[in-house]
Order: structure tokens, then C-alpha cells, then sequence
């Protein structure tokens, strides 16, 4: 199987977003640059010096600036996959639509330090994400 390991919600303020998600439920957050997109890495548990959560049964998660396109504007899930491309193979021939990427539409990018990651939406138009790990779970 191949297990959800990290959820994605837009933002419209990175900072008002961050300060509910810490005031309501303290939640960490770490907030990255221009160059991941203004991205904003939400703890929502303890993790050890590498950033990993420290239980099993748990995930992380992760706010984006809200795109134009309503598709974006819902939260989504994060599944990690051992074969990107052959994911993306299965995904289209169950029907789904593999969207792409923030550089490249229908083309994986790759996260520096995290994997390989791609949009794609299923037979609902629902909006998931696929990750193939730089390190193997």
C-alpha cells in the first residue's frame, strides 16, 4: 500500500494561517523562501533534529499561497509512492489526471532533501499529490 504521509492547505496570509494552526493547536511551523514558493512546513507533532516526526501514526503537513484555480483552493493529501512515474502510469490508466508540477505541467519536481513530487486529481476532479521519497520509508 502506499500510505498518506503529508497534507497540503492553501493560504491566503502565510502568517495569519501560521499564527491560528500554533494558537489553536501548537502547531511549529518553519517557513520557507521564494525558491519552494513561500511554503509553510507545519509540525504538527514532535520531531527529531531531522525534522521527522518522532511517532509512527502521525503526519505532517504543509500551507500554500492559494492559487487562482478553485481546484487549489481545498485541502489535499500527500501519498507516498515507491515509483513516480510508474504511479503516474497507474494513476492515468485508472482514469485520474496527473496534473504536474510548480516548474513543469505533467512532469514531477523534485524537492531538495524531501523527493520527487507531482499534482494529479482523480475521477472526482479531487486534487491529491504523489511523493517518491528521496529516502525509501
Amino acid at each position: 500500500m502506499n500510505p498518506v504521509v503529508h497534507f497540503e492547505m492553501p493560504y491566503e496570509d502565510r502568517e495569519r494561517v501560521a499564527k491560528f494552526y500554533s494558537q489553536a493547536f501548537g502547531w511549529k511551523f518553519q517557513m520557507m523562501g521564494e525558491e519552494m514558493g513561500n511554503y509553510a512546513v507545519a509540525q504538527t507533532d514532535e520531531t527529531d533534529a531531522q525534522g521527522m516526526l518522532k511517532k509512527s501514526n502521525r503526519i505532517n503537513g504543509g500551507f500554500y499561497k492559494k492559487p487562482e484555480d478553485p481546484a487549489g483552493h481545498c485541502p489535499s493529501v500527500v501519498i507516498a509512492v515507491p515509483d513516480i512515474k510508474e504511479a503516474m502510469r497507474r494513476v492515468e490508466e485508472a482514469g485520474g489526471t496527473v496534473v504536474g508540477s510548480m516548474g513543469k505541467p505533467g512532469e514531477p519536481d523534485m524537492i531538495p532533501g524531501i523527493g520527487m513530487w507531482i499534482s494529479c486529481r482523480d475521477t472526482e476532479g479531487t486534487r491529491f499529490s504523489m511523493l517518491q521519497p528521496t529516502n525509501p520509508m
